[in-house]
């Protein structure tokens, strides 16, 4: 799966994802490029990615920072089969 992402920096969050089939990836660069100008023309500075993952989930997984606000990307890790840490 091929995934475009709208980016916005200043709110922490994604503002426009769209997904893609593998085999369309002149399609998706093609949406990037005229989601890019229309920013760029608008004055916004937004972030825009094509991110490659098997699915949504392995994307989130991989690209964290998308998909979760700075506090749950600042949590300390807890390791399979361990419990999460109590305040």
């Amino acid at each position: 799966m091929l995934f475009l992402i709208q980016y916005n920096r200043t709110a922490g969050r994604i503002a426009f994802m769209k997904s893609f089939d593998d085999g369309n990836r002149a399609a998706v660069s093609d949406a990037r490029l005229a989601l890019e100008l229309e920013l760029f023309r608008g004055g916004n500075e937004d972030e825009v990615v094509v991110l490659q993952a098997v699915n949504e989930e392995a994307s989130r997984r991989t690209h964290r920072r998308y998909f979760e606000d700075l506090e749950s990307l600042t949590r300390p890790s807890v390791a399979v089969g361990e419990s999460p840490p109590t305040e």
